[in-house]
């Protein structure tokens, strides 16, 4: 099939998930013989140092680098002539004109593809529409797919009219996430990486800095960036501005504990499993997670992942053995390898999009 994306990122993963979801997806599909043409708005913030991927070398996507949205439209509208399907991400700049010119343009399948689910939820709620999509026009799209699976998916099906909606989760490369030689600049006894949120400071505060200043002896490591330059860490955090993908093996494998902080949104719906799980796990990693609805489909507590609740669970999770926390790691990984991988999220894609051909198109 002939597939066009349309996303945030598929080029720098400078501050956000998108570019390794997509990747990894887009990498999948052409494994399995599909064309993949990417576009993405030349953001200067993604350019530059920021920009980890070179679109003249990626051997798996066609990426359109584009300035003007008016100006691409018609090479757009020539290269949906023959397409199979296309697909329109959640903070894809020019989303609202795009679900509009989309619906008019193309008659194939339409799928939008929610990786901030919660987030675009919260806007219909409060304003009727996100930045990058109204709420009126979840309704032009012939499959809503989501980040977050569970209640949110009737939610967009009998409030905001999705004719379909399909949890499509965040996945991971088994071949590029692995245990890795440990790197001394990541050695640390629990680490985190992710951009900062203000909604998820209090937890990286909680299960994170205060255990560090209750174990000065010990290191720790908070890697990411748009950290405000007045937060106050203790001496033994060391702060990480950015972590490239080609080095996430590497910090998961560097960290004796590997801690995921979600956000407020994610934990009001539940369901909505951080690709940053997923890749620690893959990497054999022993994670500790605040707790969140769904978890538990995804891995199970007390066996693939340890729960935190207060500083202290933390700081018992860091007196476990050496080998207690590897069998965590290692039951972590199989189940992912199994149920997570980007190949099987390339197959869920393949069959929606086969679904949605035998369906009417949306448009209304």
């Amino acid at each position: 099939m002939k597939l066009i994306f349309l996303g945030l990122s598929i080029t720098s993963s400078w501050g956000n998930g998108h570019a390794t979801t997509y990747r990894g997806l887009c990498r999948a599909l052409r494994r399995r013989g599909h064309r993949i043409l990417f576009y993405e708005w030349d953001a200067p913030w993604y350019g530059g140092r920021h920009r980890d991927l070179n679109p003249a070398e990626c051997d798996y996507a066609d990426i359109r680098l584009f300035v003007d949205w008016e100006a691409v439209r018609g090479e757009l509208r020539r290269e949906l002539s023959d397409a199979d399907a296309v697909l329109l991400g959640s903070y894809f700049r020019q989303g609202v004109e795009a679900a509009e010119f989309l619906a008019q343009a193309f008659d194939g399948p339409r799928l939008f593809y929610d990786i901030d689910t919660p987030v675009t939820v919260a806007a219909f709620e409060e304003a009727g529409a996100a930045e990058y999509l109204r709420a009126e026009q979840v309704r032009l799209f012939d499959v809503y797919l989501s980040f977050t699976g569970g209640p949110v998916l009737r939610v967009l099906e009998s409030r905001y009219g999705a004719a379909r909606a399909a949890p499509l989760y965040c996945s991971v490369d088994p071949e590029r996430y692995r245990a890795t030689e440990p790197s001394a600049a990541y050695a640390c006894a629990l680490g985190y990486m992710g951009t900062y949120a203000p909604d998820r400071q209090p937890g990286v505060e909680t299960f994170l800095v205060e255990p560090a200043r209750r174990r000065p002896d010990s290191t720790f490591v908070v890697a990411g960036p748009q950290y405000p330059p007045d937060l106050h860490w203790p001496p033994n955090v060391k702060r990480v501005d950015h972590i490239p993908p080609a080095e996430h093996a590497a910090f998961y494998s560097s960290c004796r504990l590997t801690l995921n902080v979600t956000r407020a949104a994610m934990r009001r719906w539940g369901w909505s499993p951080s690709v940053r799980v997923f890749e620690a796990a893959a990497c054999g990693a022993a994670i500790v997670s605040d707790l969140w609805d769904g978890l538990d489909a995804f891995l199970e507590p007390g066996r693939e992942v340890l729960i935190a609740r207060t500083a202290d669970s933390v700081l018992d999770y860091l007196d476990l053995t050496d080998v207690e926390l590897r069998e965590i790691g290692e039951a972590a990984r199989a189940r992912v390898l199994q149920e997570h991988t980007n190949d099987a999220r390339a197959a869920q894609l393949e069959a929606e999009v086969e679904r949605a051909r035998g369906r009417a198109p949306a448009v209304g």
